[in-house]
């Protein structure tokens, strides 16, 4: 659904969260132009293919924005614009003559919208690994998934959504941190902490090495956890570590599939 046809977005905002906005909010109709630094994003080192994916059908144009030319360039870009996305810090922003007022004044009907590490905090240095580390989330090992920057990157989407129902020149700013504030319910109420239901505390919802892989099996209401059991012909909510080495991770997903029993090979990504 082009739901935002007409509406047009400039961002500089690097990395992550900023390009996976944008790319949500071209495919939602809106025209985007990205501002990149003169050696390009950092993303397009780390991972190039996915830096073209997501700025598929998106104008990248390449400004040293210390150079007059170049913010004369931005001003003309800003001035047409509906809303900015910016992800550098505010001190950075204040350099590039990219802060509010100075936008103010060059586009007094642009709305901003900045993504920033902490919105507390939005100069300490930071990337996914450390927001995560300050929020709770990290566990033992390294995330598998830049669970930081999508989640900011979803608020930043619905930031710019909500903007557009602002006043002209409003601002919004989108912190990583707080973004992270959902993903912590279920471990403050004890859900998902080492041994709690859904943490590894069930032997119903639980992981379990298989023959051949993994498997993830999650009977988790009494009528999946009866029948699980029953077809197992196995106490009820006994460990099934033994069960499940007798097939492999796709065996038992079929066979949950049979029985009608949520449970799904891990894959990996």
């Amino acid at each position: 659904m082009k739901f935002l046809d007409g509406v047009r977005i400039v961002t500089m905002a690097q990395n992550v969260p900023g390009p996976l906005a944008a790319a949500r909010l071209r495919l939602a109709g809106a025209r985007v132009t990205k501002i990149e630094p003169p050696a390009g994003d950092p993303l397009l080192l780390l991972a190039p293919d996915w830096h073209a994916e997501l700025h598929e059908a998106i104008a990248i144009e390449r400004l040293d924005l210390k150079t007059e030319p170049a913010r004369d360039r931005l001003t003309a870009l800003l001035i047409s614009a509906h809303v900015f996305i910016t992800s550098q810090r505010p001190s950075q922003l204040a350099r590039l003559g990219c802060d509010p007022g100075n936008l103010h004044l060059r586009a007094p009907a642009l709305r901003l919208l900045r993504i920033v590490g902490s919105v507390g905090d939005p100069e300490q240095a930071g990337h996914d690994l450390t927001y995560q580390a300050r929020a709770g989330t990290l566990g033992g090992e390294m995330p598998r998934t830049l669970t930081a920057d999508v989640m900011a990157s979803e608020r930043a989407f619905a930031g710019v959504l909500a903007l557009l129902r602002e006043p002209e020149g409003s601002m919004l700013d989108i912190g990583l941190v707080e973004s992270l504030e959902p993903m912590l319910a279920s471990l403050r109420h004890g859900l998902t902490m080492p041994n709690g239901v859904l943490g590894g505390g069930a032997a119903r919802y639980r992981v379990y090495p298989t023959k051949r892989g993994r498997v993830a099996v999650a009977a988790l209401e009494p009528h999946f956890a009866a029948r699980l059991y029953q077809q197992l012909n196995l106490p009820p909510n006994s460990d099934l570590s033994s069960s499940m080495l007798e097939r492999t991770a796709s065996e038992w997903e079929s066979w949950g599939r049979e029985h009608d029993l949520p449970m799904a090979a891990a894959r990996d990504a």
